[in-house]
């Protein structure tokens, strides 16, 4: 199936402390050993992907591959919106990879997903909008926002930290966080409110393995949207640990439903991230795309897709 393709592989070299540089000489093996027609390379900045995706889609490529954790496949798939005859892939060498098994694929690619890859099931997904930026995944304001707003060395050159220093960031805002204010408008009503958490989710988990929008099919043409209200200490340790499993929805203080768009309004600049990327505003307008981008996933996987 692969005949007559032309296939790029963009490896974040920084990603999984290091881990994806290490395994673009794995890249480069199964590369020969299916005789696929390709080309490697590395990003050397942020937002670096984007312009490489670009570039290839206007030189022909047919398929092109973000090597590396949920950054690097953000930016990749940036690149690649609105262009034509082009499949998004994606190979997991990260940290967290948290938008792998919305395609299918494992945490870290076995031989299996390799397999599929190669077999090439391609199907459309939708792709969040926030503020002119595009996101897979989904997005979060209030205390993750906050978490990695932290676990970021500084806001202008991104770098991200240890797990372990991510875990005690967590901590650290179980004990501390406090919520905010805002006004969102959905579906044409408008809504005042002090959260915890908003988590708007194309896919299922964040920050490394947490269920937050646990229903989220991410071809559906909706996000699904988990609102977490002011938190007593004891309850914040409470969800801390039914949110791994996804089974935080039947509590009293989280609301969870479904929209393509929302207007949310701080009234200050407030950190959020997309795909686990850091940013900061006070105004959001956030959209669904259905079906927007062409990608390759794992048929025989436990995919969050409608296929």
């Amino acid at each position: 199936m692969t005949q007559n393709k032309k296939w790029g592989f963009i490896i974040n070299p920084v990603a999984g402390n290091g881990f994806a540089c290490k395994y673009a000489q794995k890249v480069a093996q199964k590369v020969s050993d299916y005789n696929i027609d390709a080309h490697i390379v590395h990003t050397e900045r942020r937002m670096h992907a984007a312009e490489l995706a670009a570039q290839m889609a206007d030189d022909g490529f047919t398929n092109i591959i973000a090597v590396g954790g949920d950054g690097v496949i953000n930016e990749t798939a940036s690149g690649l919106i609105d262009k034509k005859n082009v499949t998004f892939g994606i190979v997991s060498a990260g940290t967290g990879n948290d938008f792998a098994p919305v395609l299918g694929f494992s945490n870290h690619f076995t031989d299996a997903d390799w397999d599929a890859l190669f077999q090439e099931k391609t199907i459309h997904m939708d792709v969040g909008l926030c503020n002119g930026h595009y996101f897979l995944n989904g997005m979060g304001l209030g205390f993750d926002a906050q978490v990695a707003s932290e676990n970021y060395r500084d806001d202008s050159e991104i770098k991200s930290g240890s797990s372990t220093k991510y875990f005690w960031h967590i901590i650290k805002n179980i004990l501390l966080y406090k919520e905010r204010y805002f006004r969102s408008e959905i579906n044409g009503r408008i809504h005042d409110a002090v959260t915890f958490m908003k988590t708007i989710g194309n896919g299922r988990r964040f920050g490394g393995g947490y269920q937050l929008t646990p229903k989220a099919i991410a071809n559906d043409g909706l996000f699904d949207v988990c609102l977490v209200e002011p938190l007593s200490f004891f309850e914040r340790f409470y969800l801390f640990l039914k949110v791994p499993h996804g089974t935080h929805l039947g509590y009293k203080k989280v609301s969870y439903f479904q929209t393509d768009k929302i207007h949310i309004q701080f009234k200050e600049k407030v950190p959020h991230h997309l795909d686990g990327e850091l940013y900061f505003a006070d105004s959001f307008d956030v959209s669904i795309l259905p079906q927007k981008l062409a990608v390759i996933y794992n048929a025989k996987g436990n995919h969050y897709l409608n296929a």
